[in-house]
């Protein structure tokens, strides 16, 4: 006699379903840290960047959410570096919109920057992200050579597609020894 649907062990319940994405097996255990620092929204942390925005994103990282005992909204205190405050500073309202945003109420009454780790000193030492390098400009001889290189072609994308391939083979940089 088969079995009833609702009386199936739980595994072939779990087959059914199919595949999870791993965020949502490790979404109740990101919360509860979350939580832990009066981050009600986890999307706050797991988000940042896009909520921020790259470049303060680099700047910055969210420590703690705070209410006051009046209720009236809640202080985000963010981490920094020093030379990078008064640049965050001076962005702050439009910070404060779009963490906002991110809750969907006025949820952030005020942020605060600190300068050192909420932790501590031992466990907080906090690492930024450092602005990615621009790549050296090639050399104009290795620019002409990739043009001759080019005009052998008469397709105008397989010659810029060679131009770039001869460009890249003659500026690579090959190892020593």
């Amino acid at each position: 006699m088969a079995q009833r649907p609702d009386t199936a062990p739980a595994f072939a319940k779990r087959r059914k379903r199919g595949f999870e994405a791993a965020s949502s097996l490790l979404s109740h255990r990101v919360q509860k840290a979350a939580e832990g620092r009066g981050f009600a929204v986890a999307r706050l942390l797991t988000h940042w960047p896009e909520i921020a925005g790259a470049d303060l994103a680099r700047m910055t990282r969210p420590v703690r959410v705070s209410h006051s005992r009046a209720g009236l909204g809640a202080t985000l205190t963010l981490l920094t570096s020093g030379p990078t405050a008064p640049m965050v500073e001076m962005q702050l309202p439009q910070l404060r919109e779009r963490v906002n945003a991110c809750y969907g109420y006025n949820a952030i009454q005020k942020i605060v920057l600190t300068q050192t780790a909420a932790t501590g000193f031992a466990e907080g030492q906090a690492q930024f992200a450092h602005a990615p390098r621009k790549p050296a400009a090639p050399d104009p001889q290795d620019q002409a050579r990739a043009r001759e290189v080019a005009q052998k072609f008469d397709d105008p994308v397989l010659a810029e597609a060679m131009a770039r391939l001869a460009l890249n083979l003659k500026t690579r940089k090959t190892p020593k020894g």
